[in-house]
């Protein structure tokens, strides 16, 4: 793929694979970020004291599985392309996600810029579905920013 196939695929929307989350992945993650938080791993108090019905994901966590989701659905970079996260301008957790429901992002290239030669920030409006939810989980602006060496 060039640079100019990538830029003519600005305005489409992909939709990524489903993934589960998990209790076990996020007892994973509450150990590697130190969040204990019992929302997340505390499956009989969460049921007892809260609306949700159970744990649910972390919000981080769930927004760090965008990489993930991306992999199974979005297009390929130029060859040799070096693909760099560069942020987001911003992100919305707009509501919960049960431990054991999936997940699937869509992401609308919504523009393709050229910050200087050889430097490209791709602009995607991220929207994180779950599972029989009406509401979406997360609402983003993601940037991500390719350096094309040479």
């Amino acid at each position: 793929m060039t640079v100019q196939d990538y830029l003519s695929l600005a305005g489409q929307t992909f939709v990524s694979d489903w993934f589960e989350m998990n209790q076990d992945r996020v007892n994973q993650f509450a150990d590697l970020t130190v969040d204990h938080n019992f929302i997340h791993v505390d499956v009989e108090r969460t049921k007892a004291e809260t609306p949700f019905g159970g744990t649910i994901a972390h919000g981080y966590f769930t927004l760090s599985m965008l990489s993930h989701l991306g992999e199974t659905c979005l297009p390929p970079m130029p060859p040799n392309a070096i693909p760099m996260n560069y942020g987001f301008d911003k992100v919305r957790f707009s509501a919960p996600v049960p431990v054991g429901k999936r997940i699937r992002a869509h992401f609308k290239l919504s523009k393709v810029e050229e910050r200087k030669p050889g430097q490209w920030l791709s602009h995607w409006d991220v929207t994180v579905e779950v599972e029989g939810q009406e509401q979406p989980a997360i609402r983003a602006h993601w940037l991500t920013l390719f350096i094309l060496p040479g």
